[in-house]
């Protein structure tokens, strides 16, 4: 009986391996088909993908720009500074005291107003002088028109008598005395001496009144002297002397001061430096943008004129814009940041600086109609900051690629799309 308990149990744990071990190889089925099921989706999804890649990704992008027809100019930005229209010191023609001063740093003045009054003793007793040698002169000139008339009617009446003994001679020979005949004869030509000499010193008088009368308008424009005038509507810059103070005459070779300073400012002239590279492609008339620093004012304005030579310290030439100031708002000193537009040339063809290729020869990559890339070699002329002159080797409204030149070979197919540039910095030369 025992025997027989042990033998159900071995067949009992008999069935039960046999059970298990074909549960475990149906597990293995299922697990091998899910793994192969697997793969060969995988294989197909990453046939999938590849072909897609294929079909999208063997054409590349390439970024243009047409070429096009626009005005170009070379330019720079470079600060400039205001200074006055107009600026000068004012100083006494001659020396003298400050009778009375009238204005004071900042006033604006008008064109005649009189600034100073000066007092001068010694000039108005040199125009009284001057005066009064004039009318010695014309007195001295009436003298001799009397003298002129005495002396022609004596000539006149011994030429008379001289005339007729000469003639009553020629009809009665010797009836007049020789000596007689002689002696009219020489009082004739004796009178007419003192005619001619009477007039020389007519002609004498006259001139010294020519020059009593230059004296006098000598003194006289140095007495007008004595009133300092402003000579154009401006702004008193500095006042150097007050009443009573003793001024020299700004001809004379002392370290005069002046006295006041006035400067011209409802015109500025705003002055900027040109390097060498842009200084002779500069004209009268080119633009400029305008931002003055200290009052955010902006503005276009033209080159009015320039030095046309270079400073040899900076080798930078002087160039000039005149800027209308009539409300004062603009002071002189202030700075300004310019871009300055030189050597403008309108309506040509131009293509973005980024187009172009640079070595042995200047070329451009074009994409035709069929959107293949072609190397074009070009002739360049101005650049400005965005954009390049193009001479020849291109026509308007043909596409170039710009940016990554070095990523596309002739001949290549390529899928374009527009670039867009913003436009700042500043232009090269030519």
């Amino acid at each position: 009986m025992q025997d027989l308990a042990e033998l159900k149990k071995l067949a009992t744990a008999g069935r039960v391996l046999k059970l298990v071990v074909a549960c475990v190889a149906v597990a293995c089925v299922l697990i091998a088909a899910i793994v192969v099921h697997r793969v060969r989706a995988g294989g197909e999804s990453r046939s999938n993908d590849s072909e897609g890649n294929m079909s999208n990704g063997a054409v590349a992008y390439a970024a243009v720009a047409p070429v096009k027809r626009e005005t170009i100019a070379n330019s720079l930005s470079i600060a400039g500074q205001f200074i006055p229209y107009q600026n000068v010191e004012l100083h006494a023609k001659v020396a003298g005291y400050i009778r009375k001063i009238y204005v004071d740093i900042g006033d604006r003045v008008h064109t005649g107003q009189v600034l100073a009054d000066l007092e001068i003793p010694e000039l108005v007793a040199q125009v009284d002088e001057a005066k009064a040698e004039v009318h010695r002169a014309e007195e001295e000139i009436q003298r001799a028109q009397s003298e002129v008339q005495r002396a022609e009617a004596d000539n006149v009446a011994l030429h008379a008598n001289a005339v007729r003994l000469v003639n009553t001679d020629k009809a009665q020979p010797g009836l007049i005395a020789q000596q007689e005949l002689d002696d009219a004869t020489a009082k004739d030509r004796a009178s007419q001496a003192r005619v001619d000499a009477a007039k020389s010193a007519l002609a004498s008088a006259k001139q010294q009144l020519a020059v009593a009368q230059a004296d006098q308008q000598h003194y006289a424009a140095l007495s007008g002297y004595s009133r300092i005038v402003a000579p154009y509507d401006g702004v008193v810059t500095w006042r150097f002397s007050d009443t009573g103070a003793l001024v020299q005459a700004g001809t004379s070779n002392s370290s005069g001061l002046p006295v006041v300073t006035v400067a011209q400012v409802d015109v500025l002239r705003l002055r900027i430096p040109v390097p060498e590279s842009l200084a002779s492609k500069v004209r009268v008339g080119d633009s400029a943008d305008v931002h003055v620093q200290a009052t955010g004012e902006h503005f276009t304005g033209k080159v009015t004129r320039f030095t046309d030579s270079l400073d040899p310290s900076t080798r930078t030439m002087q160039v000039e814009i005149d800027v209308p100031n009539p409300n004062y708002r603009l002071q002189s000193g202030m700075y300004a940041d310019v871009q300055l537009s030189a050597n403008s040339r309108p309506n040509t063809l131009t293509v973005p600086i980024e187009a172009i290729r640079r070595g042995d020869k200047t070329s451009v990559l074009v994409v035709d109609a069929q959107n293949r890339v072609e190397p074009r070699d070009v002739q360049t002329g101005v650049e400005s900051s965005n954009e390049v002159e193009i001479v020849s080797g291109l026509n308007e409204g043909e596409h170039v690629i710009v940016g990554n030149l070095e990523s596309y070979q002739p001949g290549e197919v390529v899928r374009t799309k527009a670039a867009s540039f913003a436009t700042s910095g500043v232009a090269a030369t030519e």
